[in-house]
């Protein structure tokens, strides 16, 4: 799977997404708005249920509930981590009322080690509407995410450059 010049080519599928506001980077920094260049492979699909019926995935799954989060904040032990609300730190929901995040492919990014402030929830996720940039993901339509989904395994390598 490649990333160039906000298309995703995977197999023969070539994918319009949204990646950060602020574009592509190697020196990624939290709250940069800057997606992340590298070779990265996906951990784990995070998804709603009530929303998505059927799931085609040969990675771990999780559903996301009302009190799941992924934290943001450098200062805190779960930095970059999923985590369960109420929590005293600066963290993201995962279930939203909008659709974004009916889909979440958790990518490697600063995972071993994580390093504090190098930036946390890197995610490929579900486009908005708008197609608006994202605050450092790779995002695509869902419709799109369902074809590629059931090919995506733990030896895919997401290039981003």
């Amino acid at each position: 799977m490649r990333l160039k010049n906000k298309l995703l080519y995977f197999y023969n599928y070539k994918i319009k997404c949204s990646i950060g506001k602020r574009g592509l980077t190697r020196k990624k920094r939290e709250g940069d708005l800057k997606t992340p260049k590298g070779k990265f492979k996906f951990k784990f699909l995070l998804y709603r249920k009530d929303r998505i019926k059927k799931i085609h995935c040969k990675l771990k799954t999780k559903k996301i509930n009302k009190n799941m989060g992924w934290c943001d904040d450098p200062g805190s032990i779960y930095y970059n981590r999923l985590i369960k609300f109420p929590f005293n730190k600066s963290a993201e929901k995962l279930y939203l009322k909008k659709n974004i995040y009916d889909l979440i492919l958790v990518m490697n990014f600063n995972t071993k080690p994580i390093v504090k402030n190098r930036g946390s929830a890197i995610f490929l996720h579900i486009k908005n509407k708008k197609s608006s940039p994202t605050k450092g993901c790779v995002a695509i339509q869902k419709k799109d995410f369902l074809k590629i989904l059931p090919l995506i395994t733990k030896k895919t390598v997401f290039l981003i450059s």
